[in-house]
């Protein structure tokens, strides 16, 4: 699924509220590899956290590409913070972002304004609600259904009225590790990373990074990522148009994709550095793509692993991308998209997607 870094407050510690046993549990580290042993991989049921994938670089050795801590009871208790390390967000997929207010009708109208039933849920940034808010699916023990050595489901029942979200939510996410460096479901800085996808307009936010309701052209700007460049090269220039939040410098955007496709790439990046390359398959129509802007905190720096130059070495800004192949960020409160965000028995959520990892020179 999608992997999330991100900055968020005012968290439920749910590793107090677990007896010992099912504390363990769900922080036991479930150890998967591919067939053909071209990749292995890492996963808890605590928020069904990918904690670690290991895929050869271009001189074949094996590189953790994944954020994360070493300790995963770190994972739980947000001792060093809860900078979204890899967890499955949402009430729903279409929610690994923010709800203006926290608040939405259905049916869908404009800003919760319409004659709709009006629900309201926790806000956990300012007046938003972030990534499902602060018990969100990433604070939820999961439970683990079925395993095999290269494949583990995980399940969840959101009740009806959890946080103020309708309906019950039965939520399944299988993870399988394929032949050929193939996940189905890092370096200092982002210079050497390089991105291409087709994609020729974005959703336009305001500083808080909430929609206005308006799809802008990519050409002319920053986040025009048709031909391929690199990632770092192209932050300095978001400068002017602070396309991540007022004050801010880098990318976190949604961008709507041209052709969605399960056949063919519709997102790639890659490593000068390592030469290792992502190619990322999917049935959602858009992704948000941060740059890691504001996961550094002086008070509280989050260690590297130990694969990566930890502990000594820290995650700092500009440090990390993270990719979420998603709806359109906040459509339920902007009907002008034509994205119908409500799902039900009559119509399940569906959401899929394969990473295919290879090398270039």
């Amino acid at each position: 699924m999608a992997l999330q870094y991100l900055l968020c407050a005012l968290l439920t510690v749910v590793a107090l509220l677990l007896p010992a046993h099912a504390e363990t549990t769900a922080i036991t580290p479930v150890q998967l590899v591919a067939p053909d042993g071209s990749m292995r991989a890492a996963f808890i049921p605590f928020g069904a956290i990918t904690t670690n994938i290991w895929v050869k670089d271009k001189h074949g050795v094996f590189r953790d590409i994944i954020l994360g801590f070493d300790n995963h009871s770190l994972y739980q208790s947000d001792a060093e913070g809860h900078p979204y390390f890899g967890p499955i967000v949402g009430r729903s997929e279409s929610y690994a972002n923010r709800i203006r207010d926290g608040t939405f009708t259905i049916p869908i109208s404009k800003d919760a304004s319409g004659p709709g039933k009006k629900f309201v849920v926790p806000h956990n940034e300012g007046n938003n609600t972030l990534h499902g808010g602060p018990d969100g699916f990433d604070r939820r023990l999961w439970t683990t259904v079925k395993q095999t050595s290269n494949s583990v489901t995980f399940s969840l029942t959101d009740p009806a009225g959890m946080e103020g979200f309708p309906g019950t939510v039965e939520t399944q996410v299988t993870y399988t590790l394929e032949r050929k460096s193939t996940w189905k479901i890092k370096s200092q800085d982002l210079d050497a990373h390089f991105a291409q996808f087709e994609s020729s307009r974005f959703v336009a936010t305001d500083g808080a990074l909430i929609p206005t309701g308006k799809l802008n052209a990519v050409s002319g700007t920053p986040l025009d990522f048709r031909k391929a460049k690199s990632i770092g090269e192209s932050i300095p220039a978001t400068a002017a148009g602070q396309f991540c939040g007022t004050g801010c410098v880098g990318f976190d955007n949604c961008w709507i994709l041209d052709s969605p496709s399960v056949k063919k790439p519709t997102f790639s990046i890659w490593s000068k550095n390592s030469g290792i390359k992502l190619d990322i398959f999917t049935n959602q129509i858009a992704f948000q793509v941060y740059s890691c802007n504001g996961i550094f905190n002086a008070s509280l720096p989050i260690p590297r692993k130990a694969s990566q130059g930890g502990p000594g070495a820290i995650y700092t800004d500009h440090s990390c991308v993270v990719i979420e192949p998603e709806s359109l960020i906040d459509a339920i409160n902007n009907p002008e998209f034509g994205v119908n965000q409500i799902f039900g028995p009559e119509r399940p959520y569906d959401w899929e997607s394969t990473y295919v990892f290879s090398t270039v020179h």
